[in-house]
C-alpha cells in the first residue's frame, strides 16, 4: 500500500474519531450558570480541544494499526467482504 493511501485512510479515520470524541465531557455555560452575554447558553464553557486532539490521535492510531494489520495479513480480504454483503454468489 503506498504511503499516500495510508495517509488518506489515517486522515479519514482521524476525522471520524475526532467527531466522535468532540462531545466527551462537554458542559454548557447554562449548566455552570455562567452564560456570557451574546453567546449561546448551550455553548461549551471549556471545550478542552487540546485534550480531545490528543485522545483522537491516540485512538485513531490504534484503529489504523488494526486496519493495517488486517490488510497486511489479509485477515479480512476484499473477497470476504463482497461475499459477506451478498454481492458475489459463490
Amino acid at each position: 500500500m503506498p504511503w499516500y493511501t495510508m495517509l488518506a485512510i489515517y486522515f479519514i479515520v482521524w476525522w471520524l474519531v475526532f467527531f466522535t470524541v468532540l462531545p466527551w465531557g462537554v458542559r454548557s455555560q447554562e449548566e455552570h450558570a455562567d452564560v456570557v452575554l451574546g453567546t449561546d447558553p448551550g455553548a461549551p464553557r471549556v471545550p478542552a480541544l487540546k485534550t480531545k486532539v490528543l485522545w483522537t490521535t491516540a485512538v485513531s492510531a490504534i484503529v489504523f494499526a488494526i486496519f493495517y494489520w488486517a490488510f497486511v495479513t489479509k485477515a479480512v480480504a476484499f473477497e470476504d467482504l463482497v461475499t459477506l454483503w451478498g454481492l458475489l454468489k459463490l
